[in-house]
């Protein structure tokens, strides 16, 4: 799809409670997309499809027990088709002592989709939606200096610190990570 067609496509953000067999089997191609892209989200390249697949049926569980929030931001097209073209969670599962913290992660969007806003509307999305859950401490990790450094800043995000060497990119090489924070009100 060529870039400048996006613009007169709408996308929608949502929680979902269930995914169904096209929601997975979309949201592993995303997976594979941002993975081979070069994004640092947990996953080595090559990332199969049927690896993906099966990540993404292990959130589907986590989100029918109740321990994880999904978002999903869908694009539609002209004739009504939806696709999904980012996603983000909220690990609602916290220690006993934490009842009021959630931590945001996996959060992803489609290479073809940045920079157009749509992180920026699923980070909003994700701390709406844990207010709405009671939680009031959020945090965080990322590559640190990536576009989603720059994003969670911008958002009012508190920098906590940074870990050298804490992950690796997808093509095996160490990269650092921040840790942010963002006090709910």
């Amino acid at each position: 799809m060529n870039p400048s067609a996006l613009h007169a496509l709408a996308w929608t953000i949502r929680r979902v409670e269930r995914l169904n067999p096209r929601q997975i089997d979309e949201l592993a191609a995303l997976l594979v997309a941002v993975v081979h892209a070069g994004a640092s989200v947990g996953f080595m390249a090559p990332l199969s499809l049927e690896k993906a697949r099966r990540f993404w049926q292990d959130i589907d569980a986590a989100v029918q027990r109740g321990e994880r929030a999904l978002l999903l931001a869908e694009l539609s097209d002209a004739d009504g088709n939806a696709r999904v073209v980012g996603t983000v969670q909220l690990i609602l599962d916290q220690p006993e002592n934490q009842p009021h913290r959630a931590d945001l992660a996996k959060m992803q969007v489609a290479p073809e989709m940045q920079r157009q806003g749509l992180g920026a509307a699923l980070m909003q999305a994700a701390e709406d939606t844990a207010r709405a859950c009671g939680k009031t401490v959020l945090v965080l990790d990322t590559v640190t200096g990536s576009a989603g450094d720059r994003l969670y800043s911008r958002m009012g995000w508190q920098r906590v610190g940074e870990v050298p060497s804490y992950a690796l990119w997808p093509d095996g090489r160490p990269c650092p990570t921040t840790y942010f924070h963002k006090q709910l009100t």
